[in-house]
């Protein structure tokens, strides 16, 4: 059964409103890719404690996920709900940055990747909650509580394998040099983007850009790790435009839907 909220959309023009429709399904879908990719070590954590940690972390954003194609659904108006935008859209029409997609790799490269999205995640729902959207900023204010947890979370494993011993900061750093190139294209904003920042919808990604980065060098710095420079950064991913590890990571999370459409137990 699913749960009923009181959406309130905006009263705004249908551009306007087509563009809040693409971007609350790229957070969307962001928050859905990656927390499948955590779900993905249930069972499987190096520790009991951290096994429990991952999927608590999965669940929050799952949770934020669903927030936002509840959203999406309502801004659309065609009638489709928050499982037909999960299950029944195509790799081509998902919106999630190329970073989350990426596979988890050993524990280093899967804590590599939640921190780098944690600190752009966290520094943006401090921005939505005091945005004009009530509904993003409801959603916001909700999932900053949680966010602030996963950043403190990944940080501290940041800081335990760079600063551990010789075989985890080898690690730690071979995942910086395959995931950071993926950081960018968190705050390179889309075509969407940057008409919703001229509108007043969503924050200038400069603007947070100097906290993001500050806080990377202080943990960085406290885990003895060099933050890479001069890194091509590639993007595509909130055009539609994705890496082949998407389509497979899809075509187990949607299984059963489109094995047997419209099931309800």
């Amino acid at each position: 059964m699913q749960e009923t909220h009181t959406i309130v959309v905006p009263d705004v023009s249908a551009e306007v409103r087509q563009q809040l429709l693409d971007y609350v399904l790229q957070l969307a879908d962001t928050s859905l890719i990656l927390a499948h990719r955590l779900s993905e070590w249930c069972g499987h954590g190096p520790i009991l404690e951290q096994d429990l940690a991952m999927a608590n972390i999965s669940l929050d954003l799952l949770g934020e996920a669903r927030s936002y194609y509840q959203y999406a659904a309502e801004l659309e108006g065609r009638g489709r709900t928050e499982d037909d935008l999960a299950y029944l859209r195509s790799a081509v029409e998902y919106r999630n940055p190329l970073l989350v997609e990426q596979p988890n790799g050993d524990f280093a490269h899967t804590i590599v990747r939640q921190f780098l999205y944690d600190a752009f995640h966290y520094h943006l729902l401090l921005q939505l909650q005091a945005g004009p959207d009530q509904q993003l900023a409801a959603i916001a204010e909700k999932s900053v509580k949680e966010a602030a947890y996963h950043v403190k979370w990944s940080a501290e494993w940041i800081i335990r394998l760079g600063d551990g011993t010789n075989e985890s900061r080898r690690r730690v750093e071979a995942a910086i040099n395959a995931l950071w190139r993926y950081s960018g294209e968190l705050t390179t904003p889309s075509a969407t983007e940057q008409a919703l920042q001229q509108a007043g919808f969503v924050p200038d990604y400069a603007a947070i850009q100097g906290q993001i980065d500050e806080h990377v060098a202080r943990v960085f710095a406290e885990a003895t790790l060099p933050v890479p420079q001069g890194v091509f950064m590639q993007k595509g991913g909130k055009t539609g435009r994705h890496s082949e590890h998407l389509g497979y990571l899809l075509a187990e999370l949607q299984y059963l839907q489109r094995t047997y459409p419209g099931l309800t137990w």
